[in-house]
């Protein structure tokens, strides 16, 4: 493979990692935010804090597909539906519900592992293509 080629496709990836990196502080902000209200048991703020934190984590999943990030974004996404589902059963009196917040913990693990993997993979190719 020719090596300009490398460089373009590293230069493409830095220039839509720059480009997410606001949303995604701004995205640790809101989930900040959402696990604040959650530890001061502000339910309703906290419950709407759900909105903004996922959204703006679904838009840098689809910002980085087809990135090996994708899947690490993935696994935020489902860390983040977990931890929203848990508090919300909390809030709203449904403790007995949060053992179903397993669930997408455990995909967010599928995804890391995917993540892992790929990037591995990704990296025995490229050394033996330099």
């Amino acid at each position: 493979m020719d090596n300009r080629f490398l460089l373009s496709l590293i230069f493409i990836d830095m220039d839509i990692f720059e480009k997410i990196r606001k949303y995604e502080n701004l995205h640790i902000v809101f989930w900040l935010l959402k696990d604040t209200c959650w530890m001061l048991e502000l339910k309703w703020l906290g419950a709407l804090m759900v909105v903004p934190t996922v959204s703006l984590c679904i838009w840098i999943i689809y910002k980085t597909k087809g990135l090996t990030e994708m899947y690490i974004n993935w696994a935020i996404l489902f860390w983040i539906c977990a931890n929203s589902f848990w508090m919300l059963s909390e809030f709203f009196n449904h403790a007995n519900y949060k053992l179903y917040a397993a669930f997408p913990f455990a995909m967010g693990f599928v995804f890391v592992a995917v993540f892992y993997i790929k990037s591995g993979l990704r990296g025995n190719a490229n050394k033996e293509s330099l």
